[in-house]
């Protein structure tokens, strides 16, 4: 049964495995699952603010499909995973900054499916569970500063700092023992980690802090919040 699922293939020189297409399907099946929750919440939640609209759906639905473009525009790619992408985390940040953190974590979950999807190698299961559904997940984190003065920018800081802290975790727990000798594993995985993820968060903020972009972002946030 396991064969049917993954195959071992050793991309991270040894132990790794890749989904096969049974295993991706599986995932899809995930991703899908999902949505049906979230549209059996939205009907049975209808009169509460969780509401999870049409709307919602589609602007979600707009952004990991933005945000899996500009993953593949990668400045930099790090040999054991992560790369300095262009503004990719940005657009699933915003749909926390737009709707709330319930929107947000949803949208961040399903986008890290559909990452593991896109490239589906992985040691164990609790290693892919952090590296993806959780670490990307962690960008809905946005959403809990929605209603916030420079909300988008305290909460893109949140976001990305909570896909750090499961990306360190990953790379102490599974990852240390290829920290280099007499490097301890939580140094290693927090220096790796930040290599790529903080130059990206750096010029994300600078972009979204410049007047036009700040315009333009507002009007599409107007437009994402109308009826």
């Amino acid at each position: 049964m396991k064969d049917f699922f993954t195959t071992t293939i050793g991309a991270w020189d040894d132990g790794s495995v890749r989904l096969t297409a049974p295993g991706i399907a599986v995932v899809v099946i995930i991703i899908a699952l999902l949505v049906v929750v979230a549209a059996i919440i939205r009907h049975k939640d209808s009169e509460k603010k969780r509401t999870l609209t049409t709307k919602q759906l589609v602007y979600s639905a707009v952004a990991i499909a933005l945000a899996v473009v500009c993953s593949m525009i990668k400045f930099a790619n790090l040999p054991m995973g992560g790369s300095v992408t262009l503004f990719s985390m940005l657009f699933i940040a915003l749909i926390g900054y737009w709707y709330g953190p319930y929107v947000g974590l949803m949208t961040a979950i399903a986008y890290g499916l559909v990452q593991f999807v896109m490239e589906p190698i992985f040691y164990t299961l609790p290693q892919m569970i952090l590296d993806y559904p959780l670490a990307f997940g962690a960008l809905g984190i946005a959403g809990f500063f929605a209603n916030k003065k420079h909300g988008l920018q305290i909460g893109y800081i949140a976001a990305v700092f909570g896909r750090y802290v499961f990306a360190v975790i990953s790379g102490v727990v599974f990852f240390g023992s290829y920290a280099p000798e007499g490097t301890p594993a939580i140094v290693y995985s927090l220096t790796y980690n930040a290599t790529y993820l903080v130059p990206e968060a750096v010029a994300t903020l600078i972009v979204i802090s410049l007047p036009p972009v700040a315009k333009a972002l507002a009007a599409v946030k107007k437009n994402a919040l109308s009826a």
